[in-house]
């Protein structure tokens, strides 16, 4: 094709060629818009992202910070309680110096054979007397019913040397909780033991043979088919002695009271122990105790029968059981056993309780007051006694 030719094609090849470049123009345009929208996004999103970060580094250096203040915390309250602790270890090492450690209740098996050996050597031998009394039982000469507190089996009573109005209750025959009451005013007309302390023992207690005699607690503690007389000081509330009660074969003392075997019981010559063993079934044993070691100072074989004994106590240094049926009837003394041989049995009363509601649960003799206070049923009831001279009898 001749160059005149391509001149005359020009003219109209130039509306096509502009309309081209016109679309590519277009193209590069939208192009370019489309990246600029998506430079705006990843701008945005950056933006955003930058944002988040700054405000997840701003919320860990608050966790950080906060963090940072739990552990001075703590460390202040570790070394509060470390200089606690420390107080805390002079002060026992200090009342460890005031009070003496418990004493250890095992056994020494030694020293309770050569302690049994010297009782039964003196085992049934006439009792010489410490003190002049020479009074025994001859009537029940009133009885106040007092109230009723607690369960069917029980104790209640004062301190059979002090001088103290406090009374001393114990609910049930397996316990370790000891209600005490400031006197005999809040005792009967409060029901709840709202005004009563409590004392918390350091070993349960069994059955109803317990004492409260010149501010100690004298109770009773079973350890397997032993028995042990446990002397506890109601002052400071620690355990000052304690001993393994030196009989074989122990069974209930009481036939109407199955779960006591000892009862421990204070006249005014001092404390004695009730029991019973296999050797004799059939009849109690008493003995002689040193209040302040709990040896047994002396034993003696009674003719008092156990069936149908719901309970016993010393006076005078003679030994007076109380007797009765399962059904509902009048307690009696039926026994009595003098251990200085003053009192012929055959010359005692027969003293009578009046009628009562159930079976007498426990028995406790105040030396100081000439009274009886007694557990029957629940109700807890005082005796008081008349009495007249042995030889007057």
């Amino acid at each position: 094709m001749g160059p005149w030719r391509c001149l005359l094609l020009l003219p109209l090849l130039a509306p096509a060629l502009h309309a081209q470049q016109q679309q590519f123009m277009e193209y590069v345009e939208r192009r370019i818009t489309l990246l600029e929208e998506r430079i705006s996004q990843w701008h945005d999103q950056s933006s955003r992202y930058s944002t988040e970060l700054r405000d997840f580094k701003n919320q860990v250096l608050g966790m950080l910070e906060a963090a940072e203040k739990e552990r001075e915390a703590m460390r202040a309250e570790a070394e509060s309680a470390a200089v606690r602790v420390e107080r805390l270890e002079r002060e026992v090492d200090y009342l460890e110096t005031q009070n003496p450690a418990p004493p250890c209740v095992e056994v020494d098996e030694t020293l309770m054979d050569k302690q049994v050996a010297t009782a039964k050597q003196r085992k049934n031998e006439k009792y010489t007397k410490l003190t002049d009394c020479s009074d025994t039982i001859a009537s029940v000469r009133a009885m106040k019913i007092l109230k009723r507190f607690g369960s069917a089996s029980g104790l209640w009573t004062k301190d059979a040397a002090g001088s103290s109005e406090k009374i001393y209750v114990f609910d049930g025959t397996a316990n370790d909780t000891v209600y005490i009451f400031p006197r005999m005013r809040e005792f009967t007309l409060f029901s709840a033991t709202r005004k009563a302390a409590r004392i918390k023992l350091p070993y349960p207690w069994v059955g109803t043979g317990h004492l409260v005699y010149d501010g100690h607690l004298y109770y009773i503690r079973q350890q397997g088919l032993s028995f042990q007389v446990i002397k506890f000081n109601l002052a400071n509330k620690t355990v000052v002695d304690s001993s393994v009660f030196p009989a074989e074969e122990q069974i209930p003392v009481f036939g109407l009271s199955p779960s006591t075997y000892i009862e421990v019981s204070a006249d005014e010559e001092g404390l004695w122990a009730i029991y019973a063993t296999k050797e004799d079934e059939k009849n109690m044993c008493l003995a002689k105790l040193d209040p302040a070691s709990l040896d047994i100072e002396q034993m003696w074989d009674t003719p008092c029968p156990r069936e149908n004994a719901e309970g016993a106590f010393v006076v005078c240094g003679a030994l007076h059981v109380v007797y009765n049926t399962r059904l509902p009837s009048r307690a009696r003394v039926q026994c009595v056993f003098d251990v200085s041989g003053t009192l012929a049995p055959e010359d005692a009363s027969l003293v009578y309780f009046p009628k009562r509601y159930g079976s007498h649960a426990s028995l406790k003799y105040s030396p100081r007051e000439r009274q009886i206070y007694a557990w029957d049923d629940g109700y807890q009831i005082i005796y008081r006694m008349e009495m007249k001279k042995k030889l007057e009898v």
